[in-house]
């Protein structure tokens, strides 16, 4: 299992939202696949495609062609994109908004098992990166 949540991971390379006009940066294409909910039915459009977390914006994956991938495409609930407590925050453990504001254990459970390197970051959570920036503060 590789470090997900290492500087690493983390690329400056970014590009514009065609929708938004935001920078956002890189994802892998490993991990747009998991995401879709028909990947055997999406032809690639692109090398290179970005993560989009603006709450606002329907898109989610967007390629240097300014190819789209909307939320409705995925077989993920996007939780940054989402408003509810119920929305995920740690793809790898299932941790909710609710959860991780209700149980003080929580975060410190993600951290650690982050430093054991039991988490799938990179490919469960839709953009790719480690989801402790995502935590409630």
């Amino acid at each position: 299992m590789s470090d997900c949540c290492s500087a690493l991971n983390n690329t400056s390379r970014k590009h514009r939202c065609p929708v938004n006009n935001k920078p956002y940066s890189t994802v892998s294409m490993t991990t747009v696949l998991h995401h879709l909910s028909k990947p055997w039915e999406w032809l690639t459009k692109s090398e290179s495609y970005y993560f989009c977390d603006d709450p606002a914006c329907d898109v989610v994956y967007f390629g240097n062609d300014d190819s789209l991938i909307y939320k409705s495409q995925l077989r993920t609930s996007v939780g940054l994109k989402e408003e509810s407590s119920d929305s995920l925050v740690c793809y790898c453990f299932g941790l909710t908004v609710n959860d991780t504001k209700s149980n003080s254990t929580a975060k410190h459970f993600v951290i650690t098992q982050t430093k054991n390197k039991t988490c799938a970051c990179e490919v469960r959570n839709p953009s790719g990166k480690c989801c402790l920036k995502d935590f409630p503060q």
